[in-house]
């Protein structure tokens, strides 16, 4: 797969476009309406719990991935994708939790653990990620112990494509870059955790 200079330039100017909104639970439209993104089960900016603690790693979680649910996208959305990433991660590069794409555009929520491997709750046509343990699916929280509280980064992408050709092995890089490169518009939310 090759990925041409006019998708990174739509990338660039896609990703200076929505920066001012990358941290922001909603995203206003031209009409007034906003497109927001949300867990009906956990306030936002609040902590995650031991059920989204990830199970491994010296960590002793349920790895269930939060309910999730979102409203009023651009009209042209033709699907959604959705990010966790941890940029306190001590890695030098944060830890991607979550990856899923190619939910289509008349998609508005996730139930909880919808991010379970193989999973049945997520639509047919939807492809989950590489995550930086190694599944195709949800990873929870784990911090090091004694760290300060970490942020979650929950992200919804509104994209341009009613499905995106990502191959199977992509690192979660490759996933970002495609998915800032289709992105219509993105509404997001942070939730902490620390042990």
């Amino acid at each position: 797969m090759s990925i041409c200079a006019s998708s990174y330039k739509k990338m660039a100017l896609v990703t200076i476009s929505v920066l001012g909104i990358a941290t922001a639970a909603l995203s206003a439209h031209a009409d007034g309406s906003s497109f927001g993104f949300r867990s009906p089960t956990i306030e936002p900016e609040s902590r995650l719990s031991t059920r989204n603690l990830y199970s491994g790693f010296g960590c002793t979680g349920d790895n269930v991935s939060p309910a999730l649910e979102w409203f009023n996208p651009p009209e042209a959305t033709q699907s959604f994708a959705i990010t966790v990433y941890d940029p306190d991660a001590p890695t030098g590069s944060g830890w991607w939790h979550w990856q899923v794409f190619n939910l289509p555009a008349d998609s508005h929520a996730l139930a909880e653990d919808a991010g379970a491997e193989h999973s049945i709750l997520l639509p047919a046509s939807a492809q989950q990620g590489r995550n930086d343990y190694g599944s195709h699916a949800f990873g929870g929280a784990c911090p090091p112990a004694g760290d300060q509280p970490h942020r979650y980064q929950f992200t919804l992408f509104a994209l341009d494509q009613p499905s995106l050709d990502i191959p199977e092995d992509a690192s979660a890089a490759l996933v970002g870059f495609m998915l800032n490169a289709h992105a219509i518009d993105k509404a997001a939310f942070t939730l902490y955790y620390s042990r």
